[in-house]
Formats: C-alpha cells, structure tokens, sequence
C-alpha cells in the first residue's frame, strides 16, 4: 500500500537533530511506502495518486486566510467524496472537521500539551489491540468544537472532548502519536511563554508517562488498510 504524507508544516532547523523531519518522525512511527507532498510549498496530488492519506500536524490554523490551506481544504473534500483512506493528525484532524462542515475553533481550556489520556468512549474492529483508554502527546491550542455531519466520536477527555474521531473513510486524532518525548520536550522549551510557565512545566513532568503510539500505529495501519 502506497502512503501519501500531506506535510503542513516542517520542523524548525534547530529540533532536526532531536528526531528530523515531519516526514522521519512518520516513516518511524507508521512504516511503508511513503510518498511525500509538501502541502506548504504549493504541491497538490490527486486523491488517487496513493492508495492512502496520512496528514500532519502543522503551526498553522485550518481557518487561516493561505491559500495552500484552502486547496488542502478541497483536496480533503476530494478525498471524502472519492471514499479514499485518511489519516488525519492534529492539524489534519481539525482539517477534516473545517472542510466537511464542522467548526474549529481556540480550545475554550487553553493549551494541550504533554502527554493526555483518553477515554475510549466506542470500540471497533480495527481498533486491535483493543484499549479502554489511551495515552498520546498532545500539543495544540485550536479544537474541534463541532463535527462534521455523520462522524462518530470515538476518544475523549474533558480537555479535548473531540480526541479520535471517524467521517466516512477518514479517521482524525488530534495527539502526536508520531512524536517522541524528546522532541515534546524541545517545543515545550521553545512555546514557554505562549504556553505560560505553569502549564509548561505542568506538561514536562508528564513526559515519561506511558504513551500508546505503538498500538494507535497498529489502529491506524488497520483504518487505512481495511477502507
């Protein structure tokens, strides 16, 4: 199975070191055959260019007046109308909601980040090894704050109501799965005055907290294979 990488952002020159590009931290995380598309740079394929979607988290807002995050915008419509598989992560999961009729918005609890558990509120097939719960990194300040029509939720908490979410082929988490702990802890060094003190140093001290990554790899090889 071909995988296409949406890349919507690209890692600062200074974190590369720690655990290299967006696209590294992918093939890491979800081995395959990966074809990668820089979104931001104006590259745009056609939904049956792969035989699945994956797309990344990015430091922009779905809802920013770019025009690459329009045509990303029409190409998630493209890929839902042609019923192709989709992941989408942090800012691809919000992507799925602002362009199939859901709203995304500034999280009203402020800043998520550090390492979040999740309730799993609705256990599916695909869903192997199954959990009662999940542990991912999160780092964001926008939500989705409605879904698109016909979505189920499928994790939540009572910071992120919204945490793993499914519309027709397209599956949405808004942790990093992708990440490691190291690379968590840069960027928490990096946004601490944007994320306050207090919440950042709050967030450091979960980052040894045992992550699911491994099995949410599993869930979504099985989403992106079985659509």
């Amino acid at each position: 199975m071909t995988l296409g990488l949406l890349q919507c952002d690209h890692a600062a020159g200074e974190f590369l070191p720690i655990a290299g590009g967006l696209d590294a931290m992918f093939r890491r995380w979800l081995p395959g055959a990966w074809r990668v598309y820089d979104l931001t740079a104006g590259q745009r394929p056609a939904a049956r260019d792969c035989d699945a979607w994956v797309a990344t988290g990015s430091r922009f807002s779905v809802y920013d007046d770019v025009p690459w995050i329009h045509a990303f915008a029409e190409f998630v419509r493209e890929i839902h109308a042609a019923r192709r598989p989709f992941l989408g992560v942090c800012f691809g999961h919000q992507m799925m909601a602002h362009a199939l009729g859901g709203k995304v918005a500034r999280g009203p609890r402020g800043w998520g980040v550090g390492v979040h558990n999740f309730r799993v509120l609705h256990k599916e097939p695909w869903m192997d090894p199954p959990l009662d719960s999940v542990s991912v990194l999160m780092s964001c300040q926008d939500q989705v704050e409605e879904l698109p029509p016909d979505s189920v939720v499928l994790a939540s908490n009572n910071h992120c109501p919204v945490a793993l979410y499914r519309c027709g082929t397209l599956l949405g988490i808004q942790g990093h799965p992708e990440w490691d702990p190291a690379y968590a802890a840069a960027l928490l060094r990096a946004r601490r005055e944007r994320i306050g003190a207090g919440r950042a140093g709050a967030a450091s001290a979960t980052l040894d907290t045992p992550r699911h990554s491994a099995e949410i790899a599993r869930w979504a090889a099985h989403w992106l294979a079985r659509q």
